[in-house]
């Protein structure tokens, strides 16, 4: 959830920091610090805000110094404030900064204040700086005291640590929260994102569960796995150029990625289709076999990438009919399931970092699946390590947190995986139109996305509205929860979506002249029923938003507006129809002023329970 970057160079590593910080503020925005070693002390500059409020301090008072480390927030364990910003001191010996949660801090905090030691914050993290200083004090080097340390830390963390005792030396800790090292020449470097580096660096080592590292003077990096032993990690050229953090020419994050999606849907079909078929292999050399004992599926994933987890459900058991279970990764780890001989355990993250579905893997992997298959965005992410077979989703790095390319790009992968499954299983009778269609989907989603002057002019009739509601049916409603997800993370209207078959059933109490409805409307075989639930919605006096399929003779009238989407196979519209639904809630965020690429309280990497 917060970000990291950490430093140890020939140079002043102030500039490092903070364009590092920068680059990782969609991870965190509610402070942010930083403390470096100037050749005699340690020294650290914080403040509550973005990641520019650190910056201002800076340019009053810098910060030079060869090593040092820094942070950005998102809070957790006490509320936004200077005090509990990153990083957390212990005196003038050391200091930290953390992502994760360290679940027994209160035990901890309760023993070193018992033994005198002094506490100005309201985090979790603060013990893990007084436990160092301890350890220090007993003697040990900064690495073997933060060896020491992390057994007895509950939770899920990344730590980086430095201390006046250790001059030129940044130690990093990871467990349940990503980090990598950036290898530079002659200089090392340490972040929870590969992004924040790209600066510095294009080459990383993805750390391990468990894993230690120490980076010294002249770049040395040293790495002990859990059980002590050094180890080397394999160093990895990052696959994307370093433009991908930057907006170029868009007004916002989200606003590019949307846009990106022609490209980035191109690329995760490249590759994958022959002329009427999927490659299984695109999945790994064990697909093709672990698909063949598949009977039946559970899909596992949170927000966003659940909502295409329940795309993905009509799918497979249309075209493979193959029985699927669909469940948000923070109930499932925490329930019993049943698991029927033959089961298939699917993940989505963009990340491959969320911490709930991270767990349900491990929970899973206990349980008698016949395999377990990551659907992800990052290739060294522990989602994708620990899973036996991977797709990667190739949508780049997703800045914004309101996700949108990584949705289309899931979804993508989910079609691949349905048209896998079912060709191996020999029902593969639509794959060739299916497969067809996929081809055409780059040059449709443009065309699409051409629709954004009508989309805009669209949203100003949501600019003082406080409630909508999104209907779909089929494979659309999970279309309508992800308008309604989106419209609701970054303008702040409430938004509820629901199965349009259901409104009868209570949510037409909520629907008069001040309730705007919208409406997905394909040409398929619910396209009849759909009809007759918006004239429901009319008859209620609703104000009705259509995006519809141009064969559809839906007829715009005062209360009714149409924007119509152009003609694709049937299978693939839930792809299509989410692209206007996110222009709508990005323009009506604009309209209403919001932070779009980092809205209130919530963060891109959800790498806490």
């Amino acid at each position: 959830m917060c970000g990291i970057v950490g430093a140890v160079a020939q140079r002043n590593v102030q500039g490092i920091l903070l364009e590092g910080l920068k680059r990782l503020e969609y991870r965190g925005y509610d402070s942010a610090g930083m403390t470096v070693y100037d050749g005699h002390s340690l020294t650290r500059h914080r403040a509550i805000g973005k990641v520019a409020a650190l910056a201002d301090k800076l340019d009053e008072v810098a910060l030079p110094g060869t090593s040092g480390i820094a942070h950005t927030r998102w809070a957790t364990h006490g509320k936004p404030s200077e005090a509990n910003a990153h990083p957390h001191q212990s005196g003038e010996q050391v200091a930290v900064v953390h992502n994760g949660i360290i679940e027994n801090y209160e035990t901890i905090k309760n023993r070193l204040q018992a033994s005198g030691y002094r506490f100005t914050s309201e985090t979790d993290t603060e013990v893990i700086a007084h436990l160092l200083a301890e350890k220090l004090d007993s003697g040990l080097s900064l690495f073997d005291a933060t060896q020491q340390i992390v057994n007895g830390l509950g939770g899920a963390y990344a730590l980086g640590v430095m201390s006046a005792n250790a001059p030129g030396v940044v130690v990093g800790a990871r467990q349940g929260s990503p980090l990598v090292v950036g290898v530079g020449i002659d200089e090392a470097f340490l972040a929870s994102d590969p992004l924040a580096l790209l600066q510095v660096t294009d080459r990383f080592i993805y750390l391990e569960e468990g894993d230690l590292v120490e980076l010294r003077d002249q770049g040395a990096i040293r790495i002990v796995d859990r059980d002590g032993n050094v180890v080397e990690r394999p160093v990895q050229t990052f696959e994307h150029g370093d433009g991908a953090a930057s907006k170029g020419n868009y007004r916002h994050f989200m606003l590019k990625e949307i846009f990106e999606q022609p490209e980035v849907i191109g690329a995760a079909l490249e590759g994958r289709l022959s002329d009427n078929h999927v490659l299984v292999e695109s999945f790994g050399p064990d697909a093709p076999a672990i698909f063949q004992a598949t009977k039946q599926i559970h899909i596992i994933a949170c927000g966003t990438s659940y909502h295409a987890g329940l795309v993905a459900r009509y799918w497979l058991e249309r075209y493979a009919g193959i029985p699927v279970q669909v469940e948000v990764a923070s109930e499932y780890r925490y329930r019993y399931p049943v698991v029927p001989e033959g089961t298939l355990f699917v993940t989505l993250s963009q990340s491959g970092e969320t911490a709930d579905t991270l767990a349900a893997l491990r929970y899973a992997k206990q349980l008698d699946y016949v395999g377990t298959l990551a659907i992800c965005n990052v290739p060294g992410s522990s989602l994708v390590r620990e899973s036996d077979v991977t797709l990667m989703t190739r949508a780049g790095p997703e800045i914004g947190v309101a996700s949108t390319k990584a949705f289309t790009t899931q979804l993508v992968g989910l079609m691949l995986l349905t048209l896998s499954i079912s060709r191996v299983h020999g029902r593969d009778d639509h794959h060739a139109d299916i497969v067809s269609a996929l081809k055409t989907l780059p040059a449709l989603c443009q065309q699409v996305l051409a629709l954004d002057p009508a989309i805009e002019l669209l949203s100003e009739a949501f600019a003082e509205k406080h409630h909508a509601l999104f209907l779909g049916r089929g494979a659309h409603f999970p279309v309508a929860l992800e308008g309604a997800l989106k419209l609701k993370e970054i303008s702040y209207i409430h938004a509820e979506a629901y199965p349009a078959g259901e409104l009868k059933h209570g949510p037409l109490a909520l629907v008069d002249a001040d309730m705007p409805v919208i409406s997905v409307a394909p040409n398929d075989d619910l396209l009849e029923k759909l009809k007759s639930n918006l004239q429901e919605v009319r008859a209620r006096g609703g104000q009705l938003f259509v995006f519809a399929d141009e064969q559809v003779g839906i007829e715009e009238r005062d209360d009714i507006r149409i924007l119509r989407l152009p003609h694709i196979h049937e299978a693939l519209t839930p792809l299509l129809y989410t692209l206007p639904l996110q222009l709508l809630s990005y323009h009506v965020a604009v309209l209403k002023g919001t932070d779009v690429d980092q809205p209130r309280n919530l963060a891109k990497s959800v790498t806490v329970e």
